[in-house]
């Protein structure tokens, strides 16, 4: 391989730089290419710049030590700009992970790829009515609807150690310098009693709506995806505690066989064990009705999740609108020509219906225009007051049924 490699370089250079003394460049570089490891794609890429010219400019007139030179330095260049291959290491010396960190969007994309879940079936930050509403404990982060019933997930990016003491859970994460050894120990509320509790309150409500589904088929999981997060002895032996490298296996345990699918479509749910189609649309139109958090999203990119409550001119219909988008005028020349014909600065908000978008795109509910300084009042989760936000700060508002 490496002996047709340095002899494609030959005949190679030979065209592109015309010179005679292309044998010993091809022999020398071909050398270089493959001690550089560049895949087959890289090596063509090369294989076409060199032989028309664009690597490096005519050299004919150096000497073979100063053409060598120029032919590394380009090469290095080369190599460089497209990037590292191959399992080598990074620059600080450690390996590469063999699967890099997953994000919760990353997660929601493998639920449904590897785990085979339909859309529909998959709901996010939903908010399970109670008796006594708790905005910080009553939203669970996924709830997935399978034939093996719901699963009802809440999903930690935690790093370092984490271990159970009584009714809190330490996370130790460890930070190594070159001389020390730094080490933050942070104490949280037990995530496994807060997941199972949520996952009772759903069951509840859904019992007081009528669906008539066994309470064993809702299962409470928590979720790890940092692959740096490492779960003592103790948690390590519950099956509802999912780590990092146990994520694929989780997913793919929610595919079914197209006999089990046959089976599940004949077989009584209380004999099978498993959700009936019946059930799971039952469940399905329960889920769909359920709230989840208002987003509002400032101009700047930041995203506040919470509660709409008002807006000063504006009568809104939350089961009509989905979004609220707000649009002003964002030259500083139009605001002061606004200014000096009298009119203060104004802001347009655009209400788009709920539902699918048509041909056209989503279809307008209604349309306003309110003044510059107008401030909406929006509570943000966790705080215990409301907020008021400058109305052109505000990018846009995507509200929850």
């Amino acid at each position: 391989m490496i002996d047709k490699c340095q002899r494609e370089m030959t005949d190679m250079i030979g065209c592109a730089l015309g010179v005679s003394d292309a044998p010993f460049y091809g022999e020398a570089i071909g050398k270089h290419i493959i001690s550089s490891h560049l895949s087959g794609f890289k090596l063509y890429v090369l294989t076409f710049l060199l032989y028309y010219g664009f690597l490096f400019s005519p050299i004919s007139d150096l000497n073979p030590q100063e053409v060598m030179f120029e032919v590394a330095s380009r090469l290095a260049q080369f190599h460089v700009s497209l990037g590292p291959s191959g399992p080598s290491s990074g620059a600080s010396g450690e390996p590469r992970p063999t699967r890099p960190n997953v994000t919760i969007q990353d997660f929601i994309q493998d639920v449904r790829k590897i785990g085979g879940l339909k859309k529909d079936n998959v709901f996010c930050n939903l908010r399970i009515p109670t008796e006594f509403p708790n905005p910080k404990e009553d939203d669970i982060n996924l709830v997935m609807l399978t034939g093996h019933g719901v699963f009802c997930i809440d999903v930690k990016t935690w790093r370092g150690t984490v271990a159970a003491q009584k009714q809190y859970w330490h996370v130790q994460l460890k930070q190594e310098n070159q001389n020390l050894t730094n080490a933050t120990v942070e104490q949280v509320a037990d995530p496994l009693e807060a997941i199972t509790i949520k996952t009772s309150n759903l069951w509840q409500h859904m019992k007081r709506t009528g669906r008539a589904v066994h309470q064993k088929l809702f299962h409470p999981r928590v979720v790890f995806l940092a692959p740096d997060c490492q779960l003592d002895e103790e948690l390590r032996k519950r099956r509802e505690l999912v780590v990092h490298s146990q994520l694929d296996a989780f997913l793919r345990s929610f595919r079914e066989s197209y006999v089990a699918w046959m089976s599940d479509a004949v077989t009584p749910a209380w004999l099978s064990g498993h959700l009936s189609y019946g059930q799971m649309g039952e469940l399905k139109e329960v889920l769909r009705r359920m709230g989840t958090w208002d987003l509002l999203r400032l101009e700047g990119g930041e995203l506040l999740k919470g509660d709409y409550r008002s807006c000063p001119y504006i009568a809104l219909n939350r089961q009509e609108t989905d979004v609220m988008e707000f649009s002003k005028i964002k030259t500083l020349s139009a605001d002061s020509l606004w200014a000096l014909l009298g009119h203060a600065p104004q802001v347009t908000v655009k209400m788009y219906r709920r539902g699918a978008p048509g041909w056209l795109g989503k279809p307008l509910s209604a349309t306003a225009t309110i003044p510059n300084s107008t401030q909406v009042i929006f509570r943000v989760n966790g705080e215990e007051t409301d907020s008021s936000i400058p109305a052109h700060t505000i990018h846009s508002i995507t509200l929850s049924i």
